[in-house]
């Protein structure tokens, strides 16, 4: 049986190394998913040549994403979408990576450096808290937020990420052509490199996304690129019984319907998307580092 119909070639020089020959795609396949594509072994592979790297992007990848959520894989690709082809890599950094801000950058003057998660799940019912009134119809995957705490006069932020299934053709992008939004003049999207649009400047951000996150109202910013990638920042609210906390959020914050990471399982329309699987959580810190130079592109 044929595993990786495709086949690559080197694009290297005629004194590359690559030239006395490769692994068949075949057995490299084999070993990965021995491996249970781990990512950090994917993205050394990457670095070896050309060949490797198409490999990678268009094979190994694509076995992460679906090993790692495959009902939301599933969903993404179903009713004809191919949204997610021939960008794999993004997909799989995005399942992966948070990744924070930069002073100056998407907001403003905020810096948190990006990192490498263990574990998150992404949620389609969190999803449509997202979404314009107008817009509940299209399919969004959200993660719960990443915390980052006690950051000076920031307080504690959330960043969440996420996925729009068929952005082409959603209604959101609709709406955002005929707002004429304008794109961020100088950031791109970090997993793929597209131009982003803003949704709070096109004032298209619901009040219920400062609910669905735990954050307080007015504090959810999020943008979205080209190909249908989110990301988001949210001044997350304090997990007590204070009375400082409005009463319509306490749902949110409960230790068992936590939007911020809590121990429920989860629901339907939800999946949580391991990091590097095989690894342990100190082991995973470990990887972040030894990785974030390679899945910068």
């Amino acid at each position: 049986m044929v595993l990786v119909v495709k086949q690559h070639r080197c694009m290297h020089s005629a004194s590359c190394v690559c030239i006395k020959g490769h692994l068949s795609e075949d057995a490299l396949f084999l070993v990965f998913r021995h491996m249970n594509w781990n990512p950090r072994l994917i993205a050394v592979l990457s670095c070896v040549c050309k060949w490797f790297d198409e490999v990678a992007k268009q094979v190994l990848w694509k076995e992460f994403c679906h090993a790692r959520a495959p009902k939301m894989m599933l969903d993404l690709h179903s009713g004809g979408s191919h949204i997610v082809d021939g960008n794999w890599k993004a997909l799989g950094k995005l399942l992966i990576y948070c990744n924070g801000c930069t002073k100056g950058g998407l907001f403003n003057n905020i810096h948190v450096p990006g990192h490498f998660v263990f574990r998150t799940r992404f949620s389609r019912t969190a999803g449509k808290s997202f979404l314009p009134q107008q817009c509940r119809n299209d399919v969004l995957y959200v993660s719960d937020p990443c915390e980052h705490l006690d950051q000076g006069d920031e307080g504690d932020l959330g960043f969440f990420r996420g996925i729009f299934k068929s952005f082409a053709t959603s209604k959101v992008k609709k709406m955002l052509i005929e707002k004429r939004a304008r794109f961020h003049p100088s950031e791109s999207c970090p997993y793929c490199k597209a131009k982003l649009w803003s949704m709070l400047e096109a004032n298209m951000l619901p009040g219920s996304s400062s609910a669905r996150l735990g954050a307080y109202e007015d504090s959810v910013e999020y943008f979205v690129c080209l190909n249908g990638h989110v990301i988001g920042i949210g001044t997350l609210l304090p997990l007590s019984d204070s009375e400082e906390v409005p009463e319509e959020y306490r749902d949110f914050h409960s230790p068992t319907l936590s939007c911020r990471g809590g121990a429920r399982g989860a629901s339907p329309g939800e999946e949580a998307a391991g990091g590097v699987g095989l690894l342990a959580e100190e082991e995973e810190r470990m990887v972040g580092r030894r990785m974030g130079g390679r899945l910068q592109d």
